[in-house]
C-alpha cells in the first residue's frame, strides 16, 4: 500500500502542472475543441455558434500583446477555422480598450541589444495575422476602446470593424522607436488612402472613431449602448450565407492586404529585429520601461 511518503512533497503542484499544461499538445487532425479543453489564460474564447468570439483579457495592460496572448489568439483562430458550426468570428476586448499593440512593460527589456530575441516574438506576431487574415469565415472586430498600435493592426486584420464613437485610433511607433510595419504601413493606403496613411503613421495624432468612419477605417461608429446591436446585425448577416462562397470571395477581397504583407513583412521583421541594436530603438524603450 502506498503511503504519501512515497509520493514527493510536491505531487499537488505537479500534478496540477501537469493538467494545465495538456491542453498544448499538438491535434491528431484538424478537428474543434471545446474552448475550455485549450487552457487560455490571456484570451476568453467562446464557441456560441454560429458565432465563436475571441477576446483580449488582459485589461490591467489595455489588453496589449504578450508572447502567450500572440500564441493562444493564434490557436483560437485556428480552431475557429476547423469548426463547421462556427460561420463568423468576432474578435474584441475586455474593458476600456480594445487592444494598445505590445506589451513593453513584459518584454521590452529582454529586447535591448537582443534582435534574435524580437525576430522570434514577431515571428508570433506575423503568425497571429496569418490565422486571423486565413481563417476562411468573416470576421467582426468589435472595437470596444481605443485601438493603439498593433491594436489597430488586429483590427484592420478582420473583414468589418464596429467602434465606439468615444474612442480613438492611434499610431505610436515613430515616437517610440518602431516602424508600424506589422500591419499599418501595408494596410492603412488601402483602406484610407496614401496622404491619410501618411498622416496617421508620421504624425501619431488621435484618429477618433467619427473619423475613423468617415475615412474608411472602420465601418461604423456607435455609442456604446448600441455596439452590441451594431455586432449582431453583422454576425446574423453573414451568418447565413454560403460558406464556401464567402470563403474563397474574402480570399480575392485580401488579394491586395496579401501582396502588400507577404512582400514586406519578412523585410520588416528582419529590419525590426536589428533596429534593437540603435540608439533610437533603445533609448525609446528605456524611457518608457522608467516610467512609474
Amino acid at each position: 500500500m502506498l503511503t504519501a511518503s512515497a509520493f514527493p512533497p510536491d505531487i499537488g503542484r505537479m500534478l496540477d502542472a501537469s493538467v494545465r499544461l495538456a491542453p498544448v499538445s499538438e491535434p491528431d487532425a484538424p478537428r474543434p475543441v471545446s474552448p475550455d479543453e485549450l487552457g487560455f489564460e490571456r484570451i476568453v474564447y467562446d464557441k456560441s455558434p454560429p458565432r465563436a468570439t475571441i477576446t483580449l483579457n488582459r485589461p490591467e495592460v489595455l489588453n496589449a500583446f504578450d508572447f502567450r496572448m500572440l500564441r493562444e489568439l493564434a490557436r483560437a483562430c485556428e480552431d475557429a477555422s476547423w469548426d463547421d458550426e462556427i460561420k463568423v468570428v468576432v474578435v474584441t476586448g475586455t474593458g476600456r480598450a480594445f487592444c494598445v499593440g505590445a506589451d513593453l512593460k513584459a518584454w521590452g527589456a529582454d529586447l535591448l541589444d537582443n534582435p534574435g530575441e524580437y525576430w522570434k516574438w514577431f515571428g508570433a506576431f506575423k503568425d497571429m495575422h496569418d490565422r486571423l487574415r486565413e481563417i476562411g469565415k468573416p470576421t467582426v472586430a468589435r472595437v470596444n476602446g481605443i485601438a493603439v498600435g498593433g491594436g489597430n493592426e488586429l483590427q484592420m486584420a478582420c473583414d468589418l470593424a464596429v467602434m465606439v464613437d468615444d474612442a480613438f485610433i492611434r499610431h505610436v511607433g515613430p515616437e517610440h522607436g518602431s516602424v508600424p510595419a506589422g500591419g499599418a504601413t501595408q494596410w492603412l493606403p488601402i483602406f484610407v488612402g496614401d496622404r491619410r496613411a501618411r498622416e496617421i503613421l508620421l504624425l501619431c495624432d488621435e484618429i477618433p472613431a467619427r473619423q475613423a468612419e468617415e475615412w474608411g477605417l472602420v465601418n461604423r461608429a456607435v455609442p456604446a449602448s448600441e455596439l452590441d446591436a451594431a455586432v449582431d446585425y453583422y454576425v446574423e448577416r453573414l451568418a447565413v450565407k454560403l460558406p464556401q462562397t464567402i470563403r474563397y470571395t474574402k480570399q480575392q477581397l485580401n488579394w491586395w492586404r496579401d501582396i502588400s504583407w507577404h512582400e514586406t513583412v519578412g523585410h520588416a521583421r528582419d529590419w525590426l529585429a536589428l533596429s534593437m541594436l540603435g540608439d533610437e530603438a533603445k533609448g525609446a524603450i528605456r524611457g518608457f520601461l522608467e516610467k512609474d
